[in-house]
């Protein structure tokens, strides 16, 4: 009987140990964002909801009725603004962006940060060489990002000439990547 509870004990504690041992290896090569490990065996949205840091950008993503889409196939690359980066933008334009009737405006917004292809940031490197220092990156919102880059750090420009730096790269996802920006990109002013 003793026998059994020590065989129940050990693999009750290898079992858990298994189970750490695959959800380190699941986020092992992924930076923590927010305070929260990113899987790559789980998708875009799996992930952003568990960031701290991007609380402000799931509300967004509700409220513009583009879960489904970020949670789909892909591949997308997705650059992740912070709620800091929400922060700077101009008092109550976050709370007027949520609002149901700016719905297309959140939607253009928002998909101005989502590329239709799963870029890491050596392969943005590697097209900014090609083209000789400035690589323009076309959004599925319509955008035009110019992505340019020193030592490991790659900036933005969009079509407002604002700079927006990815402060952590190659969040690698099930359906894509994301890279955590300093910034909301905005589309050129009408």
């Amino acid at each position: 009987m003793k026998t059994n509870r020590i065989f129940t004990a050990t693999a009750t504690a290898t079992a858990a140990l298994a189970l750490t041992a695959s959800m380190s290896l699941a986020s092992m090569d992924n930076p923590m964002v927010g305070g929260a490990p990113m899987y790559a065996d789980k998708n875009i949205i799996e992930n952003a909801v568990n960031s701290a840091d991007h609380e402000t950008l799931v509300a967004a993503v509700k409220a513009a009725g583009l879960v489904d889409t970020l949670s789909g196939e892909g591949p997308f690359t997705v650059f992740a603004p912070t709620d800091a980066a929400f922060g700077m933008l101009r008092e109550g334009a976050v709370e007027a962006l949520l609002e149901p009737e700016a719905k297309q405006q959140l939607t253009q917004i928002l998909t101005c940060h989502v590329v239709g292809a799963d870029a890491m940031a050596q392969a943005i490197k590697g097209m900014i060489d090609d083209d000789g220092g400035m690589h323009i990156v076309p959004t599925l919102g319509g955008c035009e990002l110019k992505a340019t880059y020193s030592g490991d750090k790659i900036m933005l420009e969009d079509e407002r000439g604002r700079t927006i730096n990815v402060t952590i790269a190659d969040v690698a996802q099930s359906n894509g990547v994301i890279h955590v920006v300093d910034r909301v990109i905005l589309p050129p002013k009408p």
